[in-house]
């Protein structure tokens, strides 16, 4: 902001207005400047002991990404 900015006198100033969902429908997703592909709910049955391993790998929050990158790899190898 300049320093020679001189605030209104109003209180319900805001230089950065409002956005609203239609305003993000068409945003680009990116993380470290790569587009992040867009995911897809599916319902997979898998072993327990394979759910098991990849909970104990990466924790319980983060084991489903861990099978992504795991399924990426796979993917990657066998074109």
């Amino acid at each position: 902001m300049n320093k020679n900015f001189i605030f209104p006198e109003s209180d319900d100033f805001d230089e950065y207005p409002e956005i609203a969902a239609t305003d993000l429908e068409g945003a680009i997703h990116r993380r470290n400047l790569l587009e992040v592909p867009k995911k897809q709910s599916v319902n997979l049955m898998l072993d327990a002991d394979i759910i098991a391993w990849f909970k104990k790998k990466s924790g319980e929050v983060e084991f489903q990404s861990l099978i992504n990158a795991a399924l990426r790899d796979v993917i990657s190898h066998n074109p």
